[in-house]
């Protein structure tokens, strides 16, 4: 009987991290001078291409820890699908990176039948836990010079995010010193 309680418990523990979006504080960057450099990765999108931070150095990317079981990251992927394309020709890149257990057999089907528009990749939670997220949604801005520059975890304020997208994409990346 306990542990059917503490079984029931945690549901309601996770249901309630994923599922209800939390009242979101005003958006506010990380002063630029105070950020950390974003954990590198590469994985492979669902044709098998490799995608990796790297690959967009110079760019404002949108990193967003995401299931295809969690409402909260339903609400936020049409958002973000139209930043994809809004900002696209302004320097910001969206990449999806889905935490469902049985990887590609449930996104494949989700992302041809919600046609995003932006590479989707499987990842783990070590992954995750490098960027400081938990819950999910887990979402990233890493700014121009590949820092992190917010992370916030459960559902964003889609006004409020968007603006510190508009500021980041404002800001030019620093030159490398040599």
């Amino acid at each position: 009987m306990l542990l059917r309680i503490v079984k029931v418990s945690i549901a309601i523990i996770l249901f309630l991290t994923c599922c209800i979006s939390p009242a979101t504080a005003p958006a506010e960057v990380t002063a630029a001078g105070s950020r950390k450099a974003a954990p590198g990765f590469s994985l492979s999108d669902s044709n098998g291409a490799a995608v990796s931070l790297s690959q967009s150095k110079g760019k404002v990317v949108l990193l967003n820890f995401w299931a295809t079981w969690c409402h909260g990251c339903q609400e936020e992927i049409p958002w973000y699908m139209e930043f994809a394309g809004k900002y696209k020709d302004r320097g910001l890149v969206v990449i999806g990176v889905s935490m469902d257990d049985d990887g590609w057999k449930s996104v494949k089907p989700f992302i041809q039948a919600k046609k995003l528009n932006y590479p989707v990749v499987i990842g783990n939670q070590d992954l995750m836990d490098n960027y400081g997220g938990f819950g999910m949604p887990v979402s990233v801005l890493i700014d121009r010079d590949g820092k992190i520059a917010d992370t916030h975890s459960g559902v964003v304020d889609k006004g409020g995010w968007e603006r510190e997208i508009q500021q980041l994409l404002g800001e030019s990346s620093k030159p490398v010193s040599k």
